[in-house]
């Protein structure tokens, strides 16, 4: 054999092993890794499949999780058309869309778009290495390469937590499904914006014997406009019981204490329903090397016209911008992100060529 066919045995073989790792997903380097597959995420994926971008969104749960975990009969706040991205007409059957729908409305983006998603694949640990390419390895053990990375993690998956004793109690709980498991029962719903005020009605309409814990003196005013004067009747007649300017101090699993105003007092309790919000999860932005501006905020540092982080290479995208901020930034106020966000990477990618 000729040292010439030697070189093109070697090549053929090399090109074997290329076409062999890209058929059967074994090439895991990306020009783009988009973390997490909510709204945003998604918006990011459009985006990047319009660029021609070879990019994948590795989402730890479900499609929408933040939205697949919210109450089942929750409505939105927002118009179907404030929550449209990709230019996709989002049709409801009323002007404030549902749950169900939004979930349908997602899976159709995805679907029209054939966007990569790979989902149940939680990244642990994000690692750059020195020619600048990002290392993201799972919970699994696997590794995906990157030039760059977008974290869209939003912040429905760490609740604001009471740090009371019991608060580990079977009984408590942070997210609200539906209201049948509470029906005949004692429950106690710490709060007093949306979603306390949503809960609190509901379980009450569906026989639950229903307190409420509010630290302030009222509850909070820009509740949903339908909802806020619902609730305010219930309490005003006695229906649902508030105790304002109160806080929770100890649970038990019969009872919880509360200190109120007029002194501390202790109820009987089946349920405590924590509707007190979510933070973004800062241990896991800590882990990827962003970090914070130091206000009561806690702010994720990024440049505001190109979103990328302190670390080169690492975009933010979505609610969690506004750190602890969580009602500043919605779906309708973010979904420019994936744009601004591509269109710098496609800059840098012009300028590094």
């Amino acid at each position: 054999m000729s040292p010439y066919t030697a070189k093109v045995s070697r090549n053929n073989i090399f090109c074997l092993e290329v076409f062999l790792l890209q058929s059967y997903g074994m090439n895991d380097h990306y020009e783009l890794i988009i973390i997490g597959a909510g709204p945003s995420g998604i918006a990011c994926a459009i985006e990047a499949e319009k660029a021609g971008l070879s990019y994948i969104v590795l989402e730890k749960g479900f499609l929408a999780n933040s939205i697949y975990n919210f109450p089942t009969n929750m409505t939105f706040f927002s118009t179907s058309e404030r929550l449209e991205i990709g230019k996709v007409p989002f049709i409801s059957h009323t002007e404030k869309p549902t749950r169900k729908e939004a979930l349908e409305y997602y899976r159709r983006i995805v679907e029209s778009y054939g966007l990569k998603i790979r989902y149940q694949t939680e990244i642990n640990t994000l690692e750059k290495s020195a020619d600048l390419c990002f290392h993201l390895k799972t919970t699994k053990g696997k590794v995906f390469k990157a030039d760059y990375v977008i974290a869209a993690t939003g912040y429905y998956d760490v609740p604001r937590l009471l740090h009371v004793e019991g608060e580990d109690l079977p009984k408590v709980k942070h997210y609200y499904d539906d209201a049948h498991p509470y029906i005949g029962m004692k429950v106690l719903v710490v709060g007093a914006a949306n979603s306390a005020c949503d809960v609190a009605l509901e379980t009450w309409q569906k026989g639950a014997n229903v307190s409420m814990a509010v630290r302030s003196s009222e509850l909070y005013q820009n509740v949903k406009y339908w909802i806020l004067p619902n609730i305010e009747n219930r309490i005003n007649e006695g229906s649902i019981k508030a105790y304002f300017n109160s806080e929770v101090k100890k649970i038990s699993p019969d009872t919880v204490t509360i200190e109120t105003p007029d002194g501390t007092i202790e109820i009987e309790n089946d349920y405590v329903l924590a509707m007190t919000g979510y933070k973004p999860d800062y241990n896991f932005l800590a882990k990827l090397g962003v970090q914070f501006d130091g206000s009561e905020a806690q702010r994720p540092l990024f440049n505001e016209s190109t979103l990328e982080s302190n670390v080169e290479g690492l975009y933010l995208a979505g609610v969690i911008l506004a750190g602890l901020n969580t009602s500043k930034l919605f779906i309708e106020n973010t979904r420019d992100h994936g744009k601004k966000i591509i269109e710098h990477i496609r800059y840098k990618t012009r300028a590094n060529a």
